[in-house]
């Protein structure tokens, strides 16, 4: 049976956070100060609400590279997080169709207590995969690591590059349809380096959709063919990366 083509959906996607303890009209002159941020109300609760994505349209297909820009507090990383299924939508809806790789924070699902090859099982549980991928996979990702015995020891005796690496190796040997990206990831010395931006080319080639969030705008006209700028949760529409700096200026 042929599988379904990888697409991405997303209809009027609106979510709401709620903020306890804060005063409304402090909190409103603080987010007009950074002049980023989503809008303010008030929840049945009593407590403030930051509408941190608002009526977000989307609808991706593959081969399509989506560059996300915007400023810091825009809702770059709330989409992405979204689109991961981390937070369920309070509007609208997100339908996607593949697997979901997403790269959005190296250090989930890392134990400092366990060595380096329980970690590794653990985030490839976390990315979806079953024990039997993981454990095929293991020799190649222990190999990239390049820790070689230390992934015997656990990673708390491990230093910062150590756990960089080993994070990466895992969290890099996904297959995925849908790749999720907050910003480009580079870690290690400058050799390690040059073999992780290798590998993180073969995964983004591999995907059937990637969608970035940078503020590296030559990196996104490098590796995206699709650009939405996000400014307080609110989306421009889906935009040809040949625009951006037509985007930018509006």
């Amino acid at each position: 049976m042929k599988a379904p083509p990888v697409t991405i959906s997303c209809r009027d996607l609106t979510l709401r956070f709620p903020v306890y303890g804060v005063d409304a009209k402090s909190l409103k002159k603080h987010l007009a100060r950074v002049t980023v941020g989503g809008r303010l109300g008030s929840s049945m609760a009593g407590s403030t609400e930051v509408t941190a994505l608002s009526q977000v349209n989307l609808e991706l297909k593959a081969g399509d590279r989506l560059g996300l820009i915007g400023h810091n507090g825009s809702g770059k990383t709330t989409l992405l997080r979204a689109l991961s299924g981390a937070y369920e939508p309070d509007e609208g809806q997100i339908e996607i169709q593949g697997r979901i790789a997403a790269l959005l924070d190296l250090s989930l699902g890392i134990d400092p207590s366990a060595n380096g090859y329980d970690n590794i099982r653990l985030r490839g549980r976390i990315a979806g995969l079953s024990s039997r991928e993981i454990e095929e996979r293991m020799e190649e990702i222990g190999e990239f690591t390049g820790l070689g015995p230390f992934l015997a020891m656990p990673v708390k005796t491990y230093s910062a590059g150590m756990q960089a690496r080993l994070a990466f190796a895992a969290a890099t040997s996904v297959e995925a349809d849908v790749l999720l990206m907050d910003e480009w990831i580079a870690v290690g010395d400058a050799d390690f380096q040059k073999l992780a931006h290798k590998r993180l080319l073969k995964l983004v080639e591999r995907a059937g959709i990637l969608v970035l969030a940078s503020h590296d705008l030559d990196l996104l006209r490098l590796y995206c063919n699709k650009v939405v700028r996000l400014e307080g949760g609110v989306a421009s529409p889906v935009t040809d990366i040949r625009k951006l700096d037509e985007l930018l200026a509006a």
